[in-house]
């Protein structure tokens, strides 16, 4: 059996090939423009994304037969098409976007995130796709035309990419889960919530389960089914082996994605910012549950000390000559765009604090790491406090190739640090998925690296607490 999964992200789409030995690889990436028409707003032409995803399709099946393709893709991205012809009517409004922060502050004046707290476990947020697919029907003409004639297709990026790959409109649950449109009780869009942001629920898709006989796809005259749809972070956590009740994994990517499974059990909780969401579902199955914790910079923030020329190689940043930037406070709170889980503000900024005259770019980039790291602590303290946590972290992702932050990382969450050797998870656990056994593990005991904890840093979480507090309301 070979398997594609095509991992649809928000650098790159890229085309991995898994064979039933379990030996997977990369066989072709795709990267993407990024355009930023005005301050907060990030975009992608989705006709790029589309013709990305077909070359790698295209160049994963050259070699051979394939027997299923695998998509995932970036969850909250969203766009709109026209329902007979499939063209797109508007960009990808990306995850990352922020152009519906005056929306959300004025539904949250309205005590609005009762509802969606209690309907889609989701605080409100311009992250979560319902208001961005607003934004689209109030202010591209063409989607108020074709919803007055019944022509209008909303969605996030899978669902534009399952119509025009299959013909079929359709997204999955885990993904759907991401909107605050879906009702986590029934598994199914909810009107009310549909009202509140103003989405009209006839032009969203049908919901589908993650794992199943999706249609298929017609390349180069060859017949591929479709056999699974997955958001990304889901995906990865698949990847990871992650399958019991209490298993956490971490993508530091662009952000850092936390993920902890309640298994068949939909566990709530609206005090401590983690949001429940739907891991996977089987075709015929109950879906398993999950409890999720999102920092919106991570790698990004690497990248953007690069960008300033704090340092010119990523090797150089693996080791530092002195001491923890925080033990010798200087602190970097990641907020560039906000602050995600536990805190879900939208008003926080970015910002140092602790820099003197003798403070050096070296002891800058440190400090991004370190606070990159310290607010995933944040993040699995409050799931700890949800679920009992084992005494691993499973973590993937750019950053996870850092030996610095893998360590400091483990010394601050007192918890060994697996970083798996495999780069590809998000591919992996969406290729597996796509195989249709959802008992399949691949062992990857002896493809790992182990970080444990050596040091505790005292006082490390109160002074990044202080930190926090400066950066919230800032903007």
């Amino acid at each position: 059996m070979r398997i594609v999964a095509i991992d649809q992200g928000t650098t790159s789409t890229r085309g991995f090939v898994l064979d039933k030995s379990g030996q997977g690889s990369v066989v072709c990436t795709r990267k993407h423009k990024q355009h930023y028409p005005q301050s907060g707003w990030v975009e992608h032409d989705p006709e790029e994304l589309l013709k990305n995803i077909i070359e790698c399709i295209e160049v994963a099946t050259a070699d051979g037969k394939i027997d299923a393709i695998g998509i995932d893709n970036q969850g909250e991205s969203c766009l709109a098409w026209d329902g007979e012809t499939g063209r797109a009517i508007s960009p990808v409004i990306v995850w990352q976007d922020r152009r519906t922060e005056a929306v959300i502050s004025k539904l949250q004046q309205e005590g609005a995130e009762t509802l969606t707290m209690e309907k889609a476990g989701l605080p409100l947020d311009p992250y979560f796709s319902a208001t961005k697919l607003a934004w689209i029907v109030q202010n591209i003409p063409e989607a108020k035309q074709l919803l007055a004639k019944g022509k209008l297709h909303l969605g996030t990026t899978d669902a534009f990419f399952n119509y025009r790959l299959t013909g079929n409109y359709f997204t999955d649950i885990t993904t759907a889960s991401r909107t605050s449109l879906l009702n986590l009780e029934t598994g199914e869009w909810d009107e009310q919530l549909c009202q509140l942001f103003g989405v009209p629920i006839e032009a969203l898709p049908e919901i589908k389960p993650t794992i199943g006989d999706w249609g298929s796809i017609n390349i180069s005259g060859k017949e591929l089914p479709l056999r699974a749809s997955v958001v990304d972070q889901q995906a990865s956590l698949y990847g990871h082996g992650c399958r019991d009740k209490g298993d956490v994994k971490i993508t530091f990517g662009t952000g850092a994605f936390a993920l902890g499974l309640t298994g068949d059990c939909l566990a709530r909780d609206s005090d401590n910012g983690l949001l429940p969401t739907i891991a996977w579902q089987k075709q015929g199955n109950k879906p398993i549950y999950a409890l999720d914790g999102g920092v919106y910079c991570a790698s990004s923030a690497l990248n953007w000390a690069k960008s300033l020329g704090l340092f010119s190689d990523f090797n150089t940043i693996n080791q530092f000559e002195k001491p923890p930037a925080i033990t010798r406070k200087l602190v970097f709170v990641p907020a560039l765009t906000g602050l995600g889980c536990p805190y879900w503000d939208g008003s926080a900024a970015g910002l140092w604090l602790g820099m003197t005259l003798d403070t050096h770019a070296n002891d800058m980039v440190q400090a991004i790491i370190e606070g990159v790291a310290l607010r995933a602590v944040e993040v699995i303290t409050a799931m700890s406090q949800q679920i009992t946590i084992g005494d691993e972290i499973s973590i993937d992702g750019g950053m996870s190739t850092n030996s610095y932050f893998c360590q400091f990382l483990a010394d601050v969450m007192g918890k060994k640090i697996v970083v798996q050797e495999q780069a590809e998870l998000t591919a992996l656990g969406t290729a597996l998925m796509a195989m249709g056994d959802v008992n399949n593990c691949l062992d990857a005991a002896n493809n790992r690296q182990i970080y444990y904890p050596n040091d505790s840093y005292d006082g490390v979480e109160e002074l990044f607490s202080k930190a926090i507090q400066r950066s919230q309301g800032w903007r």
